[in-house]
């Protein structure tokens, strides 16, 4: 946006070095001002007779060579290794530190974990391949490096993390720590006599205040100071960080006294100021915005610093943006109000791959078919197994895999060139956790018993719970189950993921009454499921999923199959 730039003091402009349509970088020198009018002819020659920014130009370029040079730091020469951020996985392109386990100074040894990082996935260590001494830290916890880039420097011997150090900060961006400028630097503004530069104060100027020794003051207040007599150390300043004013002096020098100056422990005035008479005080978007809208802003109450008028006022009183609503007061029950979240979230890395995944399968051609499942006999099979620790999962799990074994294009995956048949049945779970949605995988699940498969499954959720689960513990899956039975859910789609060919999404169980032949009133109770199959059309047929999903009624029917 444009914004106006105001001046902290009275005076005239002697000369402006960057012209309109052109651009400086940020922290250049743009004008300068001085107090009196005669002062400008000096502060014009001064710069060297040039006419332009052009002198001011080549002391600065003097100084940021000279400042270049002293901060840049070579790579040292001592023996020192460089960590680098990981790729934890194939889609992964950045990581972030969640933690250091080691700090800076501290010895380490090859294979031991040094830091925590947060892939797309999971939360995985990262192990250090030689011994040392962690020098440096480049990322810091919390913050995120592309895969490939520094994170930190291990150094061969204690003695060299001081120079690993100073190579850091080049690494990261900060300036490493450097001898002091030399005094011939200092001299160059000292050819502006009187001149007051136009650009952004430092953190040293900002931390100065009106006492000991030095009286933070404009050019004009000091002499008017002089001329009226008055002491500077006897007036407040009002201006940019208790700088004294002309206007300033000129209070004092009404007044019945003269005004206490303010203690160092006093606490910092705020800044003040009114417009003038006749001026609304507004922001240039805010008079964009009004002129637009066609409002006029002196019927606008201003919220923004100073009572300016802002965007955001703008909006409200169009009805663009609705104004921020107070807490309300409680209830007649006493109950206090329900804070609900508002604003954007970053995504995590885990639910920057579940979003970028579930984009990528909108590409593939889908198609769903649902069947009724009948639960009794299983239900009962879970109900002798479950004291051995074997849970639905597992035995789903189970029943699955052997349902693919006489359907092995279900377990396939597309490929432009054909169809990609996977030799082993590994079944991938979708569970969801705190922050995102992963899916362990049973390997072998056709293979394997369902007391060790169920002996696994509870590892694998214990781990995705506190992620530290391996790339190839939620990577290796070539079929997938999503079960929402236990939170209710009668029937749903489940999204196929990118890469498989079919993904089963289970719905909760049901009694229903059903005729029955042998039944006394020809009615029977049953239990069921209702189960649908998604599967990708580019390599397997609706004939393909409906047999699949016969076969698998039947093994359900027939779950005494499950325990060989």
């Amino acid at each position: 946006a444009d914004m106006d730039v105001e001046a902290f003091e009275d005076g005239f402009i002697a000369k402006i070095l960057v012209g309109e349509g052109e651009t400086a970088p940020v922290g250049e020198i743009v004008a300068l001002m001085v107090a009196e009018q005669s002062e400008i002819a000096g502060a014009v020659a001064s710069l060297g007779g040039e006419g332009s920014s052009a002198a001011v130009a080549k002391k600065e370029e003097t100084v940021v060579a000279d400042a270049s040079a002293a901060v840049s730091v070579a790579a040292p020469s001592c023996e020192f290794s460089q960590v680098d951020m990981p790729a934890l996985s194939s889609t992964m392109k950045e990581g972030k530190v969640v933690s250091w386990l080691k700090a800076e100074g501290d010895a380490i040894s090859a294979g031991e974990a040094i830091m925590v990082v947060e892939s797309d996935k999971a939360d995985m260590d990262v192990e250090a391949f030689e011994d040392g001494f962690l020098a440096a830290i480049i990322t810091p916890e919390g913050e995120s490096s592309a895969v490939g880039s520094p994170v930190a420097l291990i150094a061969a011997q204690e003695a060299d993390i001081p120079a690993l150090k100073a190579y850091a900060a080049t690494l990261n961006g900060s300036a490493a720590p450097v001898a002091a400028a030399p005094a011939a630097t200092s001299s160059a503004p000292a050819a502006v006599p009187k001149a007051a530069v136009a650009a952004p104060k430092t953190a040293a100027a900002a931390a100065a205040a009106n006492t000991g020794d030095r009286i933070i003051a404009s050019p004009l207040a000091k002499k008017n100071a002089e001329a009226l007599g008055i002491d500077l150390r006897t007036v407040t300043g009002t201006g940019p960080d208790g700088r004294i004013t002309a206007a300033d002096v000129e209070n004092a020098a009404s007044g019945a006294a003269p005004k206490k100056a303010a203690s160092a422990t006093s606490a910092p005035k705020k800044a003040s100021w009114t417009p003038a008479p006749g001026v609304i005080a507004a922001t240039p978007m805010a008079r964009a915005a009004a002129k637009k809208a066609k409002i006029d802003l002196a019927t606008i109450q201003g919220t923004g610093e100073f009572g300016r008028v802002t965007l955001d006022d703008i909006k409200i009183a169009t009805g663009e943006k609705k104004p921020e609503r107070k807490n309300a007061a409680k209830g007649a029950a006493g109950a206090a109000p329900v804070e609900l979240p508002a604003g954007l979230v970053p995504f995590t890395g885990m639910q920057r791959a579940v979003s970028k995944n579930m984009e990528a399968t909108l590409a593939t051609p889908v198609f769903r078919v649902s069947r009724e499942i009948e639960m009794d006999a299983f239900n009962d099979l879970y109900q002798k197994v479950k004291p051995k620790g074997v849970t639905v999962s597992a035995l789903l799990a189970k029943a699955v895999a052997l349902a693919i074994e006489k359907h092995p294009i279900i377990n396939s995956s597309y490929s432009p060139q054909g169809t990609v048949f996977n030799p082993d049945i590994n079944i991938a779970m979708a569970v969801a956790i705190d922050g995102g949605l992963i899916t362990p995988t049973l390997k072998y699940a056709n293979e394997r018993n369902i007391i060790e498969l169920g002996e696994n499954w509870k590892e694998l959720v214990q781990k995705a719970k506190d992620g530290k689960l391996t790339p190839d513990e939620y990577n290796s899956g070539t079929f997938t189950i999503s079960n929402l039975g236990m939170f209710g859910v009668s029937q749903f789609d489940a999204i196929l993921p990118a890469g498989m060919g079919g993904i089963l999404a289970i719905g909760g169980t049901t009694e229903q009454i059903v005729p029955c032949d042998k039944a006394v009133l020809g009615m029977k109770k049953v239990s069921k499921m209702t189960v649908t199959l998604t599967c990708d059309h580019r390599q397997i047929y609706g004939a393909d999923a409906a047999l699949f999903l016969k076969d698998f009624n039947e093994i359900m029917g027939n779950p005494a199959q499950l325990l060989l």
